[in-house]
Order: C-alpha cells, then sequence, then structure tokens
C-alpha cells in the first residue's frame, strides 16, 4: 500500500456566485457542478478524512470557463498542500499572457477540454497552429497540459506530442479505458501503443478503476497489464471527485483495493510520486 496519497484530479464549486460567477465553457454547465458541487473547504475535509495528503485541484472549465479565480484564491489559503490544474483559451490571441498571468498565482498545469460530458463532438482544433504559441510558452515555464480527448482526437494528440516534445502532455482518464474491453484488452492497444512517446504521462481516476470492474475485465488483470505496457512513473491517481460518484474516502480506498495487486514500487508512483513528477509544487 502507498505511504503516500496525492489527488491530480479533485474538483472545487464556490457557493459564492456573486463573486464567482457561473459562466461555463461553451454554455452549458456540468450536471456534476449544479447536482454535487463541493467546495474548498469540503475538499479539505474529505481529503483529511480519506487521507489524501496533497493534490493537484483541476479547474472546472465546465462551470467557469477560463476563470480560474476561485481554485487560485482557494489554493493560496494552502499552498504548501494544494497547485492548480487551470483553463486558458490556447486560441486566443493573449493566450501567453493569460499563462503567465495564472502561472504567478501558483496554476502550475493547464488542462484542455476538447471533450467530454458537456461536448456532443471532439473538438478539431487541439492542434490548430494559432495554439502554438501558447505550447511554447508551457514549454518554457515548464507547465505539464492534461488533455481531455476521445480516441477519434489522437491525430492531433501526435501532433503536439510530436511538435512538443518538451512538454508533459497528460492523458486524462486513460482515454476511458478499459471500457467494454476484457483481457487481452485488444481494445486498449491504441492506449499502450501511446507509451513509445517519453513526453506522455496518463492520468489514472475513478472512471478506469470502475471500468476494471466491468464484463470480463478485473483490476487484477487490466492494471498489472496496464503497468506492464506502460512505465508506473508515468501513471498518476486522480480521483475526479465529486464529478465522479461517492465520497472521496470511497474513491480512495477503490483505487486502493484496485491497484493493490501491483508492486509496492508502483503503487508509490501511482499514488504519488508521478505527481510531484509533474507538480513539483506538490513536493515533500
Amino acid at each position: 500500500m502507498a505511504s503516500k496519497i496525492i489527488d491530480i484530479h479533485p474538483h472545487i464549486i464556490s457557493k459564492d456566485t456573486q463573486r464567482y460567477p457561473i459562466a461555463p465553457l461553451g454554455g452549458k454547465r456540468s450536471v456534476w457542478s449544479s447536482e454535487r458541487p463541493i467546495d474548498f473547504e469540503k475538499l479539505v475535509a474529505s481529503m483529511n478524512e480519506a487521507g489524501v495528503d496533497k493534490a493537484a485541484i483541476v479547474h472546472s472549465s465546465t462551470t467557469y470557463g477560463y476563470d480560474n479565480s476561485y481554485m487560485v484564491d482557494s489554493i493560496a489559503t494552502h499552498p504548501k498542500r494544494f497547485t492548480g490544474v487551470g483553463s486558458v483559451d490556447f486560441l486566443a490571441s493573449d493566450a501567453s499572457e493569460k499563462i503567465r498571468y495564472w502561472h504567478g498565482k501558483r496554476v502550475t498545469g493547464l488542462r484542455i477540454f476538447s471533450a467530454g460530458s458537456t461536448f456532443e463532438k471532439q473538438a478539431d482544433t487541439l492542434d490548430d497552429p494559432n495554439s502554438f504559441k501558447a505550447w511554447e510558452t508551457c514549454a518554457e515555464l515548464k507547465i505539464p497540459v492534461v488533455t481531455q480527448l476521445r480516441r477519434e482526437g489522437l491525430y492531433m494528440l501526435f501532433t503536439l506530442v510530436r511538435r512538443f516534445p518538451n512538454v508533459k502532455i497528460i492523458v486524462d482518464h486513460l482515454m476511458h479505458a478499459p471500457r467494454g474491453d476484457q483481457p487481452p484488452y485488444p481494445r486498449s492497444a491504441f492506449l499502450f501503443e501511446l507509451a513509445k512517446y517519453p513526453n506522455l504521462y496518463f492520468k489514472l481516476s475513478t472512471n478506469n478503476v470502475r471500468f476494471s470492474k466491468d464484463g470480463g475485465a478485473s483490476p487484477e488483470t487490466f492494471f498489472p497489464k496496464l503497468v506492464q505496457e506502460i512505465p508506473a512513473n508515468r501513471i498518476a491517481w486522480g480521483s475526479n471527485y465529486p464529478a465522479s460518484k461517492g465520497t472521496l474516502k470511497e474513491m480512495v480506498d477503490e483505487a486502493k483495493a484496485a491497484l493493490s495487486c501491483l508492486k509496492q514500487s508502483d503503487q508509490e508512483w501511482i499514488f504519488a510520486k508521478t505527481a510531484q513528477s509533474l507538480y513539483p509544487a506538490l513536493a515533500d
């Protein structure tokens, strides 16, 4: 069992809609953020209950668009325990300036939401050349970039991985593997193939833990296969709390049980050390 736990994918929603107005990306708010929001104080209490040491809070762009204010204001109250993964419009003419601004407020990672619950289709702008200046700024500032995308967006990911080899790019939710798959996991082969790119990292979330129990799959067959194909030092755990249903403690317990089949050193990387390599602000 891992001795330290770092969560690289919790979200927070403020109760104060005057100070932090709702303005979701694309004009459509995520269901979870309106039905089961948790604020920063609740996240801290949940982390204490679940035994989570530190976290990289992921800004909810499906609640606040590109305004990272609530996240950075919250992080400022506990700077040694938290860092932020913010959202910036990479296609905007002032994208680089915005990246530098938020970076100065402890946003040490960025996330591009190009597909998900509020997007019916995979956006086709991920590798737009107009975004390259923003990517160059991320390379300069050593900011990792999380990409939430569907399999049909892989061609754009390949463009970015090859063009920006010095940017650590994190694939969100293992692109939903192993949903609908079972040993020997042929439908996840595309994911395993991505391991050949050394600047690609992979977020293993509560979604993946739960997918590993579907149909003919099991944690004992999927996760050993995963670390056989992708080194554990490029995989990091994230709760997806509260977007996924359940308490944070339940999610931690689920992840611990599912990954208990792995050797201790792999668990240490997935639960903490990879997160610290991606976000040095969370170092011991």
